[in-house]
């Protein structure tokens, strides 16, 4: 998992669990800066996908339908209802003059 460390991270000791890679996150997120190492490593795509995921949970976590076609309709229903939600916020720009 790619996990960004706090802004004033420390090193951790080499013999515990996991303080290899989070070294290296420590150190490359200090030496490229955090908004740089964020982008390299995909953290803001997969930050987007968990936020996507918890609104699709808020719409119920379980499939109501029994058949498997009203199902399929169920899921395309819920993505069409995402869909308008996020086409409702994001602006629009319009040129001026």
């Amino acid at each position: 998992a790619v996990i960004p460390p706090r802004k004033n991270a420390k090193m951790w000791k080499p013999d515990t669990a996991g303080a290899k890679a989070r070294n290296e996150a420590v150190r490359s997120s200090k030496y490229l800066g955090r908004a740089l190492w964020r982008n390299l490593t995909g953290y803001h795509r997969r930050s987007r996908v968990e936020t996507k995921m918890h609104c699709v949970k808020l719409l119920g976590q379980r499939l109501l339908a029994r058949d498997f076609d009203r199902q399929v309709a169920e899921i395309q229903i819920r993505a069409a209802i995402l869909n308008g939600f996020t086409a409702l916020g994001i602006p629009r720009t319009v040129a001026v003059g």
